[in-house]
């Protein structure tokens, strides 16, 4: 399943032309494209989509929603474990391995 999953905004940089941002999403940490919400700002929550930042979200909400997903086991089916090292097939890293 691929879900549109809320994730908080932990550093953005510009990458070949490109803002991206370290999102963190209830402990798994990814990489996002910023092209859709370019004033998007650390901190911030925003939906993500297939790697994509698609709408900014309130973070009441988006913490009412991955602990929902969380609940119902989305999460893990969406990222792995976020406790395996690069998650599953390196897709993502744990917050500790993005701090590094």
């Amino acid at each position: 399943m691929c879900l549109a999953v809320p994730g908080r905004v932990l550093d953005i940089e510009d990458r070949d032309g490109t803002r991206m941002a370290t999102v963190d999403f209830g402990g798994v940490v990814k990489e996002v494209c910023l092209e859709y919400l370019p004033d998007l700002r650390v901190g911030e929550y925003a939906v993500v989509h297939v790697g994509f930042a698609l709408q900014r979200l309130d973070e009441e909400s988006a913490r009412r929603t991955l602990e929902l997903f969380e609940n119902l086991g989305l999460l893990q089916e969406e990222f792995g474990d976020p406790d395996e090292p690069d998650g599953p097939e390196g897709f993502g890293r744990s917050r500790e391995e993005a701090r590094r």
